[in-house]
């Protein structure tokens, strides 16, 4: 093709290719919310840019807490898997984005065949005589859809909002096992000091048994006494066993979480921690921008809408650019002469005339996916108001419940301390000390449990509003 012939079809296609059949698309604007209902008075207003820029679990001050994040960033199977799915999607969209752009080819072929004597052709120029001959071609082949109708562009613009929405999606994928890294360990420190309450009150116990034995010896406690302060024991016993048996399994699932076999997995125990840290919300105009899966049905709907362009367009003709050029002879020392050049070049057009509906379908479809797909983020949206404001009324009811609890606890030990004294004053019977024991460890494993429900709805508020994700990182996804 000559350069000329080749810079004017260029020219010719920019010119035709300005149109695009789908609607303007803007955002859906958020919802009007000043303040978080279930903030109240109790949270204190503490702006957001006070807070700290780095991973949010950091907050927590927990040493082994933070090294295992760290782990999960780097060998977690699931992560892994939704990398591969963002890298999927965006190699779709780059792949998408080239069609829009001319497709050059270029090819050599060197033939030697023989003709057949028989043909029409061959009687005609030969008298009945077969031909063997060669065949050198060296050439380049150009095509090009003119998109006059946007077909291409919108197609490349669906593509890059779902490889956005696959990043958002490898956000919240993300922040969920961070989460839910987080809530197991918290969870298994309550545990650790579940069971080391357990561990403290069968010592107890069994002194308790033991007295309780000797007195019947000596003749001054009955038989059932010595019954029920061996099942006061037992019981105890039993829950160390279950409690030991969910230990376990927690730090089974922190193992898989890391990628390792829980075989070769060991979490020693710990402490659990004393109260959660602070953590603000940040003002409810900004939720919608700080959340993944938010941002994911956004860049949904943006793709949907792009995928109306592209049913309209095959409404319209497809207009296409073709050519070719190179050089082809029968003989390789005069391949590259000039006589040997040729060249063609020319537009090519195909009009859509009877489909039996096919596009009408298309475009009902496509439409349909766009109210699907609004409806979508209109539900994700106020999905992630309600569970800011169930993680801030969790926070605050139960710090209440948490103070009733201590309270409730320090009384049946009390209660338990007393129920000893008179039984050891012989005005009691052992019915009422087993009474107050079993509801002092009940109260104080009460206590323990209250206090990983805060630390875990503190892990909750944090993946309600985001985790320190913002929308502009749709344009520049980090990879973990």
């Amino acid at each position: 093709m000559s350069r000329g012939c080749y810079a004017a079809a260029c020219v010719a296609a920019a010119l035709l290719s300005g149109c695009s059949l789908a609607p303007k698309y803007s955002p859906p604007p958020p919802p009007q919310v000043s303040s978080y209902k279930e903030a109240g008075d109790w949270m204190p207003a503490t702006p957001a840019d006070v807070q700290g820029r780095g991973p949010w679990w950091e907050a927590f001050g927990d040493p082994t807490l933070s090294h295992l994040e760290q782990q999960l960033a780097e060998s977690n199977p699931d992560l892994r898997a939704a990398v591969a799915r963002f890298e999927e999607a965006r190699g779709v969209a780059i792949q998408a984005r080239s069609n829009v752009f001319p497709t050059l080819d270029a090819g050599v072929s060197a033939r030697r065949g023989k003709n057949s004597a028989n043909t029409a052709l061959s009687r005609a120029l030969g008298g009945g005589v077969s031909h063997v001959q060669n065949d050198f071609v060296a050439g380049l082949n150009l095509s090009w859809e003119v998109d006059l109708f946007g077909r291409l562009r919108n197609t490349a613009a669906a593509a890059g909002a779902q490889a956005q929405a696959s990043a958002a999606d490898l956000a919240a994928v993300e922040l969920s096992l961070q989460s839910e890294l987080a809530t197991d360990y918290f969870s298994l420190r309550g545990d650790d000091t579940t069971i080391q309450l357990l561990q403290d009150t069968i010592r107890v116990y069994d002194r308790a048994y033991e007295l309780t034995r000797n007195r019947y010896q000596e003749g001054i406690s009955a038989a059932t006494d010595v019954d029920q302060a061996d099942t006061l024991r037992q019981n105890a016993r039993s829950q160390l066993a279950a409690v030991n048996l969910e230990r376990a399994q927690l730090e089974h699932a922190i193992a898989v979480l890391l990628g390792k076999i829980p075989s070769g997995f060991t979490l020693e125990p710990g402490s659990l921690a004393g109260t959660p840290p602070p953590f603000d919300a940040g003002l409810p105009s900004k939720l919608l921008e700080r959340r993944p899966d938010v941002g994911r049905a956004e860049r949904a709907m943006a793709a949907a809408n792009s995928q109306i362009g592209v049913a309209k367009a095959a409404w319209f003709p497809v207009f296409s650019l073709t050519g070719a050029g190179g050089f082809e002879s029968v003989l390789s020392s005069s391949w590259f002469n000039a006589p040997s050049h040729f060249w063609s070049v020319g537009p090519s057009a195909t009009v859509p005339l009877l489909d039996a509906g096919a596009r009408y379908g298309l475009n009902k479809q496509a439409r349909a996916q766009y109210d699907q797909a609004a409806a979508t983020y209109r539900k994700t949206t106020l999905t992630a108001y309600q569970e800011v404001e169930d993680n801030l009324a969790g926070l605050h009811h139960l710090a209440d419940q948490r103070k009733a609890d201590e309270a409730a606890a320090a009384s049946a030990q009390s209660s338990a301390y007393h129920a000893d004294q008179r039984y050891e004053q012989g005005v009691a019977d052992y019915v009422e000390v087993t009474t107050t024991h079993t509801a002092a460890l009940n109260a104080q494993r009460d206590t323990i449990s209250v206090r990983v429900a805060q630390m875990n709805a503190a892990v909750s508020l944090v993946r309600a509003t985001g985790g320190g994700w913002t929308q502009d990182q749709l344009d520049r996804p980090v990879m973990p």
